[in-house]
């Protein structure tokens, strides 16, 4: 079986390229970690976190919560409100590996992310490796977030991209099946070192 012909390969920036934990904002302000642990679980849930990714104002889903959790709305703020303590940093050996497909410049080289619209502009300014990239999909800008197909089709239509030319990489387990389900070759990013020997081995 002959290897695919690669032109582009597709980032995930979370989890990928860019540290990012909540725990990061909220280990200043909690001085017991079981207790964090519970809020993160029972108050700030993931469902209700995604759903600014998929382009809900912050505004609106800050007074939802609070709604719910008057006696957190200190801490229910501090999620967005201190989003810049959230980041931290860069995943040096994924930037190492990005740089490297940069310089080579046989490969174009696309992100697609989900992350909120309203807070994107922090990672824009904070890390310049993200202005490598010939084109950036963001989910809240979008109003569709991974692993809903249609956010793999916009990128795949703007960028004028064929699937199966392409390399996707992502740290959720559903979101690079969802881009294998439409063509994409697919790498679930576990390790700069595992992404960067699947790599290897799709593009020999």
């Amino acid at each position: 079986m002959s290897k695919p012909q690669i032109d582009t390969i597709i980032f995930d920036l979370g989890g990928v390229l860019i540290d990012w934990n909540p725990r990061y904002i909220y280990r200043k302000m909690f001085e017991d970690e079981e207790k964090m642990e519970w809020f993160l679980k029972n108050v700030t849930l993931y469902e209700w976190n995604i759903q600014q990714d998929a382009g809900r104002p912050i505004a609106e889903a800050e007074a939802e919560l609070i709604a719910q959790w008057p006696e957190w709305e200190e801490y229910i703020r501090a999620y967005y409100g201190r989003f810049p303590e959230a980041l931290g940093g860069a995943i040096q050996e994924t930037v190492e590996i990005l740089e490297s497909l940069k310089n080579g410049g046989q490969y174009r080289l696309l992100a697609l992310t989900n992350w909120s619209a309203e807070t994107f502009p922090v990672a824009l300014e904070r890390f310049e490796f993200l202005q490598w990239f010939e084109g950036i999909v963001v989910s809240g800008a979008e109003k569709v977030k991974k692993p809903d197909t249609r956010i793999y089709q916009i990128l795949l239509d703007r960028y004028q991209v064929d699937p199966t030319r392409a390399i996707f990489t992502d740290d959720n387990l559903a979101n690079a099946a969802a881009a294998q389900g439409l063509g994409i070759h697919a790498i679930h990013f576990q390790s700069p070192m595992q992404l960067r020997e699947s790599l290897a081995d799709l593009l020999a």
